[in-house]
């Protein structure tokens, strides 16, 4: 059985069928609706239409913001717009950038660190050795590693 689901609507290509079941059915409503209309007494069919005229004065008076974001689409992004973002708009957009570079500096600088220990312990034991630090540059020193020769 093929049930129309929202997970198997884009891949099954029933789009198209479910937006022309949804074309009729507004059809048939639109047009039951107004026969109902129709068979109303002059007196109901006038308070009627008062009252939607009211409706849409109202709706008209009412004033829509002039800074309401509106929704921009450029290719597959869609991005928040309107006339001009406010100050703390601005600042939370970079807080993010802020954050991302704060733990860069914090990577590199953790990583300077451990450059550093590293260093440290290497520079300690070579100078807590018995031989002396110019003993390692000798040509000698790696068949004197190679042999094993304790002095």
């Amino acid at each position: 059985m093929n049930k129309l689901t929202p997970s198997n609507l884009s891949t099954a290509g029933h789009l198209p069928k479910l937006e022309a079941l949804e074309g009729q059915l507004a059809l048939r409503l639109t047009a039951h609706l107004s026969r109902g209309a129709q068979a109303l007494p002059h007196d109901i069919s006038e308070r009627l239409r008062f009252s939607r005229e009211r409706a849409l004065a109202s709706r008209r008076a009412v004033a829509m913001p002039s800074t309401a974001p509106v929704v921009l689409a450029f290719g597959r992004a869609a991005t928040l717009g309107g006339d001009t973002p406010s100050f703390w708009l601005r600042l939370v957009s970079a807080l993010p950038l802020l954050v991302l570079a704060a733990g860069l500096v914090f990577i590199q600088h953790h990583h300077e660190l451990q450059q550093i220990a590293v260093a440290v312990e290497i520079d300690s034991a070579l100078l807590a050795d018995d031989l002396p630090p110019a003993a390692y540059g000798d040509p000698g020193f790696s068949e004197f590693l190679r042999n094993g020769d304790a002095p």
